[in-house]
């Protein structure tokens, strides 16, 4: 059975304690989901601004990146050395951009 076949399923247990904790981590799984999609969707626009050679506008989109990648990493979707990595790497990708122009 696939994942998502198991997760669709209305009665994944008879004990009520167990099917609120279904309902709760169908809830968290969504919020987790939507938090990792604008975090990649700022470092996609970040990165694009990188490669087109904008300088002004990577620092810009450098800013609500990591305020993003933090925010992913204080609510537990990212673990802090992962948002601190990812921060890390696109600082110096922006600095080297800056620098270069």
């Amino acid at each position: 059975m696939s994942g998502t076949a198991a997760k669709s399923r209305a009665t994944v247990n008879k004990h009520p304690s167990a099917q609120k904790r279904h309902r709760q981590s169908i809830k968290r799984q969504a919020r987790n989901t939507a938090i990792r999609s604008r975090v990649r969707t700022y470092v996609r626009r970040l990165r694009e601004a990188i490669t087109a050679g904008n300088a002004t506008e990577a620092t810009e989109r450098l800013l609500s990146a990591t305020r993003a990648i933090n925010k992913a990493a204080t609510k537990g979707v990212l673990h802090r050395n992962t948002a601190s990595r990812k921060i890390s790497r696109l600082t110096v990708a922006v600095r080297k951009l800056s620098t270069a122009a």
